[in-house]
């Protein structure tokens, strides 16, 4: 085989290198043909990795192969010239070389050269011709000539005639180039000497050997028919559509004999038929009409070539050809052929990536052939031409297997006949999973509402998260992030199931120690690189009533008892005491309720409920003892209750020295202080508001303006005792400054006839806390309007100002006094935080309250 110059095109990055071979026929199943490897420069040791294949486009056998271990194109089936391509002068097989990643397509041409393997062969064993004795020198008859089934050199090359006295052969050929024979009268015939003649013919073609074929012709001598007919046309060409039912009139032929009677009537036949042609015509003998009896398919025959034969009565013949053309119908749909698929695919491919090849393959021609292919559903999927009838299957978009897993794509070849046809191919698309999706909580955040005092290991909450992937990229796995939680890990409060997400409690929680705290979960898949997403899981802790009351006031700590005095002349309803307590725990569990368990005389004090306020219940009596005890319940609002009590003494007394009992009490060196840095910022403060007022009034006069009220507004009260560390509950204060107070202020001496009865009502705070105008001032005020400026009214009213303001200094004196002779003899004062210390102060802010009023 001899390779033939090739060259190559470049289009859509698929490269075409056409390369043509040229062998013998009959050759042996497995002969090479040409290295095609070698001849179009391609890796042989990637043909098998490339998928390297002959494509004969559906035409049925594959006469060819390729070894991909050597890149020889070899026979593959028993190829016939004859078989193959008929008598066309020209066989050639074309078939593609298809090679994948990258796709390349080569165009191999195989050019088949005959060899002289068919001799040649006459259509019948003996030709008998009835020649009138009346023929004429030169009179030509034509000869059946032999069929040769090869062509060129091989085919019938001439024509021998046995040696004889009458006949010569002539050889011609005709407007197409085929030789025909006629056999030459050269001596006229004579009957009467001889009435049959028997000739020998032999065909001899040009092949090496040449190959020969012999034929005996019987010439009978007639009488009187010196004409043969003739056809109206030398040759006939028709038209005839595929497809053409049974019975359709192809052409109808016609010869005239010039002879009357017998030697006229001419009937029609057809000459030697190939084996193509067989079965499809027939042809009427009288009326010369042919008719379509079998299939004709423009696809396996595009034109037929039939000799028709005209004869007369006494056997005169004449010839004509018959020319039928085949016209092509829209009668064959496209095929569509998946060469190569991948699936599954990734969901993360990208867009315009290959993922399979289609090839289209249509057996008409012309319009007929012209095949458009597409997609109609509207998928990430479109059909790129590649070349020839070849696409390429590729991704327009992106791919998500948690919307869409799998694709059927359906696509649709059309032609472009009239009408059109079309067929259609599902293909089946699977995706594959990518972990590209993060585990998503149900929730944004979860609240979770644990009791204090739970038991370790009992369940918290639940926390779930989904992850669309699949498989062990959508499998979830809980943890918790570490984290500090007041100073304590959180893995030492709360676990987490890594697989149902539950969280437990790892101790028992105190919701006094923290009310509620934060922790986040993780959630991560098993996805590879793992994807992972966390929440925030807020726990509060439920008070439950675990904390006693605690008893603020009395004080409790130490041997110490508290004593309050109650003058005699105490009226019912007044504020004796008052119990101060706090609960550390909250809400109802933290309301608390004041209870008298037992009193010395019972029904002489009662204590309120809700605020824990002492008060005398009915008048003092004589029968009363001066010494009463009362033992005080608190009771806090939980379930159960819890309760705490305390003991408080009181001292039904005008004077000290009518409770011996009290005389040697420990002296509190540490209180007596408080006391006494009290009592000095107090003068020191008065003393300063008393010099200021001094000097703004010396300034109004000087400047002769009319007077005003010196205090209009609010002014503050020095808040009651309360114990340290005292946490107000529901709002209640020890002491409100609302109520009024008799105090009576005992001295050390039991003899002391200091007493200070002082009812402020006049100058009490109001709702508003504004202190209400005395009446005595603003009487002092209301002349100084009509004062003249004569200097001796001025002189008066500066006098009248200065004694007002001093009685009020000397009243500030009187407290100073009151106070060192309490603490002259310490053998004999009270200790402040026992008796008198309560009463000291709530005297000295009253007398401050009178001061500033």
């Amino acid at each position: 085989p001899e390779g033939s110059p090739f060259f190559m095109l470049c289009f859509h990055a698929v490269y075409v290198i056409y390369v043509s071979y040229s062998f013998p026929e009959e050759m042996e199943r497995g002969s090479v043909i040409g290295n095609v490897a070698k001849d179009l420069g391609i890796d042989v040791k990637r043909l098998a990795a490339r998928k390297a294949r002959i494509d004969t486009e559906g035409r049925g056998k594959r006469y060819c192969d390729i070894n991909v271990n050597t890149g020889e194109l070899t026979v593959a089936e028993r190829i016939d010239r004859e078989e193959i391509c008929g008598d066309e002068l020209s066989c050639v097989l074309k078939f593609d070389l298809i090679l994948e990643q990258p796709l390349e397509l080569h165009r191999v041409s195989v050019q088949i050269d005959d060899i002289n393997d068919n001799a040649p062969v006459f259509s019948k064993n003996a030709m008998i011709f009835e020649i009138h004795e009346t023929a004429v020198k030169g009179a030509r008859y034509r000869v059946n000539e032999a069929q040769d089934a090869d062509i060129g050199q091989n085919t019938v090359r001439g024509y021998m005639l046995e040696k004889n006295e009458h006949f010569s052969l002539a050889v011609n050929s005709n407007t197409y180039g085929r030789k025909y024979v006629e056999l030459v009268l050269d001596k006229e015939l004579d009957r009467e000497q001889e009435k049959e003649i028997k000739l020998i013919l032999t065909a001899v073609d040009g092949g090496t050997p040449p190959r020969s074929a012999t034929v005996a012709i019987h010439v009978t001598v007639l009488d009187a028919n010196d004409n043969a007919p003739v056809f109206s046309q030398s040759v006939y060409k028709v038209s005839l559509p595929e497809n053409s039912p049974i019975g359709t009139e192809v052409t109808r032929v016609s010869a005239n004999d010039e002879d009357e009677g017998q030697n006229g009537e001419v009937t029609y036949g057809f000459g030697r038929l190939l084996e193509k042609d067989q079965g499809i015509f027939s042809l009427d003998p009288k009326s010369g009409v042919v008719t379509v009896i079998g299939a004709v398919d423009y696809e396996e025959e595009m034109m037929h070539e039939l000799r028709i034969i005209a004869k007369d009565g006494s056997g005169l013949t004449s010839y004509s050809d018959l020319t039928v053309e085949i016209t092509d119908v829209n009668d064959n749909i496209p095929v569509i052929v998946l060469k190569s698929l991948k699936t599954p695919i990734h969901e993360n491919i990208l867009p315009g990536a290959e993922v399979g090849i289609i090839n289209i393959q249509d057996r008409d021609s012309g319009h007929n052939q012209q095949v458009h292919c597409f997609i109609k559903q509207n998928i990430p999927f479109k059909l790129v031409p590649a070349l020839k009838n070849y696409y390429s299957l590729v991704t327009t978009g992106e791919l998500d297997r948690e919307i869409i897993s799998d694709y059927n794509v359906t696509i649709t070849a059309t032609d472009e006949g009239s009408p059109p046809l079309s067929s259609s191919k599902t293909i089946h698309l699977s995706v594959a999973d990518v972990n590209d999706n993060h585990p998503v909580f149900e929730e944004q955040f979860y609240s979770a509402h644990v009791k204090e005092n739970n038991k370790p290991g009992s369940s918290v909450c639940t926390v779930a998260a989904t992850d669309p992937d699949w498989r062990q990229n959508g499998t979830v796995v809980y943890s918790l992030l570490t984290s500090d939680i007041n100073g304590s890990p959180v893995s030492s409060l709360l676990s987490i199931n890594g697989d149902t997400g539950v969280i437990h409690a790892v101790r028992s929680f105190d919701y006094e120690q923290f009310k509620s705290f934060k922790v986040l979960v993780l959630a991560r898949d098993n996805g590879s690189p793992p994807l992972s997403s966390n929440v925030t899981v807020n726990v509060f802790i439920i008070d439950e009533n675990d904390n006693s009351p605690q008893i603020l006031y009395p004080s409790l700590e130490g041997n110490t008892f508290m004593t309050e005095m109650v003058p005699k002349a105490t009226q019912s309803g007044s504020l004796v005491s008052k119990v101060i307590a706090v609960d550390a725990d909250s809400g109802q569990n933290a309301w608390l309720s004041y209870h008298i368990v037992k009193a010395t005389d019972s029904g002489l004090f009662t204590i309120g409920e809700h605020s824990g306020e002492i008060r005398l219940q009915k008048d003092i009596s004589e029968s009363i003892n001066i010494k009463q005890n009362l033992i005080v319940s608190v009771k806090d609002n939980g379930e159960p209750s819890l309760s705490a009590t305390c003991s408080l003494y009181l001292l039904i007394s005008d004077n000290l020295a009518e409770v011996p009992e009290l005389k040697d009490m420990s002296y509190d060196e540490s209180s007596s202080k408080l006391t006494f840095y009290l009592i000095i910022a107090l003068v020191s403060v008065s003393t300063f508001f008393l010099t200021f007022i001094i000097i703004i009034l010396a300034v109004r006069f000087c400047h002769r303006r009319k007077p005003r009220l010196l205090f209009d507004g609010a002014v503050a009260i020095p808040s009651a005792y309360l114990p340290p560390n005292y946490a107000e509950v529901d709002g209640m204060g020890t002491l409100r400054s609302t109520y009024n107070y008799d105090a009576y202020l005992t001295t050390g001496s039991r003899t002391s006839d200091f007493k200070f009865v002082t009812s402020y009502n006049e100058g009490t705070l109001s709702a508003d806390l504004t202190l209400k105008k005395s009446p005595s001032v603003l009487t002092d005020f209301e002349g100084l309007g009509e004062i003249s400026a004569d200097s001796d009214q001025v002189r008066v009213v500066s006098c009248h100002i200065f004694f007002k303001y001093l009685h009020i200094f000397v009243q500030t004196a009187k407290l100073i006094v009151v106070y060192i002779y309490i603490h002259c003899k310490p053998r004999s004062c009270l200790n402040s935080n026992k008796l008198s210390l309560f009463y000291i102060k709530l005297e000295i802010s009253k007398q401050y309250s009178t001061i500033l009023t």
